[in-house]
């Protein structure tokens, strides 16, 4: 029963994003968003933050015979995969490019938390090492790091996606945001009771 908030807060994106992908770009009427808007800057750099989770779900998949956490893991990399496809289907739809000359998180006035090419492009994304480290581990193991470092990255989501419903224009991509806000919480206050579970805790 613990995953049917999870299940219906991610339904409610993905009917909402599905209802919404062909009207996006005008949005009823709207002009179409600028390379350098809220709107083209959340879809870009949420696209790249997606794929990362994405990728980080199936390697856990692999790692792990636990249901709880391959389900979940499951979940985060069907709908995530589903929310990157669209977002960049809008910047095909706006014709405008996938990469900002400015660099990640412009948009929100801040800079890239990179340093030293560790792979930290955006708030809450693993290093390129914490990547290669949970494709080092197994079993609980890896459960607990992956948990750990998928918290992480639903909170720098969530802070982003929060973003886009203060900053951008587009009506149709603020409620998708305001969407990916409500289940991105209840996957933490599910993930933080995995890793309770497995006598841990979230890093941060």
């Amino acid at each position: 029963m613990r995953y049917a908030g999870v299940a219906v807060a991610v339904a409610g994106v993905l009917v909402a994003a599905g209802a919404v992908s062909y009207s996006v770009a005008g949005d009823n009427g709207a002009e179409v968003p600028s390379a350098e808007s809220a709107d083209a800057g959340f879809a870009r750099d949420m696209a790249v933050h997606h794929q990362q989770a994405v990728e980080m779900s199936y390697i856990v998949r692999d790692r792990t015979d636990d249901e709880d956490v391959r389900r979940l893991a499951y979940d985060i990399a069907q709908t995530q995969a589903n929310q990157r496809g669209m977002l960049l289907g809008w910047l095909d739809l706006w014709g405008l490019p996938k990469v900002s000359s400015e660099g990640p998180m412009a948009w929100m006035g801040m800079r890239s938390t990179a340093d030293g090419g560790d792979g930290a492009l955006m708030p809450g994304m693993a290093t390129d090492a914490e990547m290669k480290k949970l494709g080092t581990l197994n079993g609980r193991q890896a459960e607990v790091f992956y948990l750990q470092l998928m918290t992480d990255h639903h909170r720098g989501g969530v802070h982003m996606a929060e973003g886009c419903v203060a900053k951008c224009a587009v009506g149709v991509e603020k409620r998708l945001a305001q969407g990916m806000v409500e289940a991105q919480e209840s996957e933490i206050a599910l993930m933080t009771d995995l890793l309770k579970e497995r006598g841990a805790t979230p890093r941060s």
